[in-house]
């Protein structure tokens, strides 16, 4: 019998908005949004992206950001008793995310369990914000990704293994052709639907739960 792993983003999928985007929009100066559309039109890579836009804000904030995403992230509906099923079923879950360990930790702490959590770095040693990336592309991967998922995904599951990856955006797009089915929702599910991906759509959890029993009664 196949088995199942499950690679679930963080930010606009397990979270209902993108918190790298609420923080740009409550902190940072103009120009990040030139940034954001440069990485949204892939004409810069996310991890360029991503660094960019946090080097325009202060480390001193650092607080003040932590705290903003406590106060503000919503936790999309089901999330908990999704990780509850997937851990009775014995199935891992992955929560791989292009999101910044200051804000993915505290607000993932009381969620769970987790077979393991991949995010990015950051260094508030400096002036401004630095952006560090302990998951960067393999030799598999040229796309300068920052967190790159299919690099974990590949060292993470063998190719035996059924790769289920629950995205909402282009961030989650190099993942979701690594995997065999893709549970999808806003860019990510126009993107599955142009390139042909075995998809479904998503907007809570629960929905994720029964995608995965149906994924889970058919494997052989």
């Amino acid at each position: 019998m196949a088995k199942i792993g499950v690679f679930c983003d963080f930010d606009g999928t397990i979270t209902e908005s993108d918190n790298i985007i609420n923080i740009m929009k409550h902190f940072a100066p103009p120009q990040w949004e030139g940034i954001k559309n440069q990485v949204l039109n892939q004409e810069i890579s996310i991890k360029e992206g991503v660094g960019k836009m946090f080097s325009l804000l202060p480390s001193n904030l650092k607080g003040d950001l932590t705290d903003f995403i406590l106060e503000n992230a919503k936790i999309r509906d089901g999330f908990q008793l999704f990780a509850d099923y997937l851990a009775q079923e014995n199935i891992p879950l992955y929560i791989v995310s292009g999101g910044i360990d200051f804000f993915v930790t505290p607000v993932l702490e009381k969620y769970g369990p987790f077979k393991a959590v991949f995010c990015n770095s950051s260094d508030f040693s400096g002036d401004k914000i630095k952006i560090l990336w302990p998951h960067s592309c393999d030799e598999k991967c040229e796309n300068n990704c920052g967190c790159c998922k299919p690099s974990i995904m590949r060292r993470l599951e063998d190719e035996d293994t059924l790769k289920v990856v629950i995205g909402d955006s282009v961030t989650d797009l190099e993942a979701a052709k690594q995997a065999d089915f893709v549970i999808a929702r806003d860019l990510l599910l126009e993107k599955s639907k142009e390139m042909n991906l075995n998809h479904n759509s998503f907007e809570t959890f629960y929905d994720c739960i029964e995608v995965i029993k149906k994924l889970n009664e058919v494997r052989v």
